[in-house]
């Protein structure tokens, strides 16, 4: 990282540790409040923010590029992933519509690309927490307010006011789903922030309640598979971590081959499981919704409809899609459902792999570091890649944010290119607080 006092003028403030620093507390906090910002100030004022912070990052990109490795800037899977999603503007119904959302996923994307090169584990995850903490406690705020000082919704930010009886709460993400999701996210950065001490013992202690209670008010179904999810994923990376070197291979296989069976068992036991977590009607929903998807992406099985993103209303198929479920959703509230219908078979598979090398990079460094700060990255892409199988926010805003921050950070610390260009390791070990080795 650059020394926050080198160099001098517009060049030494690009590069400068300052700028870093309030550059990734500005896109976390812009790209985790979109929903806020676009309900109060409109669809273009966010546009603009995006637009200002991304014209930044080439900047600070440019400012930076002798001590940043082209080869390293951005991980492959990705770049083929986002390469698909252009080539599909040309056979997308709406080539216009297509462009401007793939200009979107970019234009996120390269904000995530940034924050993996200007920062590294422990300032982002310090970044994110801050970021948390404010956005949480306005959410819950304003449910307060709502629905026990004022009793009245607030309909402009979708706060319903249920607060007094225990929830569904929404706070400033518009939905109790994606609030939900947000404080499981938060929990896991507010977690590791204890664990590594970067912040003091009673702020860890309010951050963990406050995620923990705004996770339960928000009633969503998801929490509790993410939570479960995340949670099995963190015991048996606990174990990993502390096998010794010899035995640690046969037990990633043996953790690799109960994944395996866990997923198939889940998939035959999904009603009971279904059941007993109370989101018999939220799946019903989704699967009358994924058999209209797949009739419609059959039509076009290998290429898709186009990429759109979030979906457009009154194009093909979302519209047609929707008519046949006889209902109206924004998405395929699935992100896998999502990306086969709008890439395809080639779409879908480019996307596992970005996913799937992205975490087992992120897994194998967590396990072979001393630091915990390292779980960081594969327990927030297990969360996320757990959430793709009931929504779709790994498409778009911070889930999208995060995906591509992970899959950079992982390629950092465990990549083909290192073979090219000798370095043994893309971030560098920086000491903790109390003087010990992050690595």
């Amino acid at each position: 990282m650059s020394d926050p006092g080198a160099g001098r003028g517009l060049g030494g403030l690009l590069a400068s540790a300052a700028l870093a620093r309030a550059f990734t507390l500005t896109v976390f906090g812009a790209v985790f409040g979109a929903v806020a910002i676009e309900r109060i100030a409109g669809i273009v004022t966010y546009a603009t923010i995006v637009v200002g912070l991304c014209v930044v990052a080439i900047a600070m990109l440019a400012a930076r590029r002798r001590e940043i490795s082209f080869l390293r800037l951005v991980p492959t899977t990705l770049v083929l992933f986002v390469g698909w999603a252009f080539a599909s503007i040309f056979w997308s119904s709406d080539s216009t519509r297509s462009f401007w959302g793939w200009v979107t996923l970019v234009g996120v994307a390269l904000l995530a690309v940034t924050i993996g090169h200007v920062r590294d584990t422990l300032q982002t995850v310090r970044a994110l927490g801050d970021v948390m903490r404010v956005v949480l406690s306005i959410s819950l705020g304003l449910e307060i307010l709502s629905g026990i000082l004022l009793d009245m919704p607030l309909r402009f930010l979708g706060i319903e006011g249920d607060i007094a009886s225990l929830g569904p709460i929404q706070g400033v993400f518009g939905t109790r789903n994606l609030l939900g999701f947000a404080a499981v996210l938060a929990l896991i950065t507010f977690l590791v922030e204890y664990r590594t001490q970067s912040v003091r013992p009673g702020v860890s202690l309010f951050s963990v309640v406050l995620g923990g209670v705004v996770a339960v008010l928000s009633d969503s179904p998801t929490v509790v598979v993410l939570a479960a999810s995340v949670g099995v994923a963190a015991g048996a990376l606990a174990i990993v971590r502390h096998a010794t070197p010899q035995n640690r291979t046969t037990l990633q296989w043996i953790f690799g081959s109960i994944l395996a069976v866990g997923l198939v068992a889940a998939y035959i036991a999904r009603h009971p499981i279904i059941a007993w977590i109370g989101a018999g009607s939220d799946f019903s929903t989704r699967a009358n919704l994924w058999a209209s998807i797949l009739v419609y992406q059959r039509m076009k099985p290998v290429q898709g409809w186009g990429w759109f993103g979030p979906w457009a209303e009154g194009e093909l198929p979302f519209w047609a899609v929707n008519f046949s479920a006889g209902q109206t959703h924004a998405s395929a509230l699935n992100a896998y459902f999502d990306v086969l219908l709008q890439l395809g078979w080639v779409g879908l598979v480019l996307f596992l792999v970005f996913g799937g090398f992205a975490f087992i990079r992120a897994w194998l460094v967590a396990s072979e570091r001393r630091s915990i700060i390292y779980a960081w990255t594969p327990l927030i892409l297990v969360a996320l890649l757990v959430d793709s199988m009931f929504e779709s926010f790994t498409l778009s805003g911070f889930g999208w944010l995060l995906l591509v921050l992970c899959a950079v950070r992982a390629g950092q610390s465990r990549s083909w290119r290192d073979r090219f260009d000798g370095v043994e390791d893309g971030e560098p070990e920086l000491p903790h607080v109390d003087g010990t080795s992050h690595r």
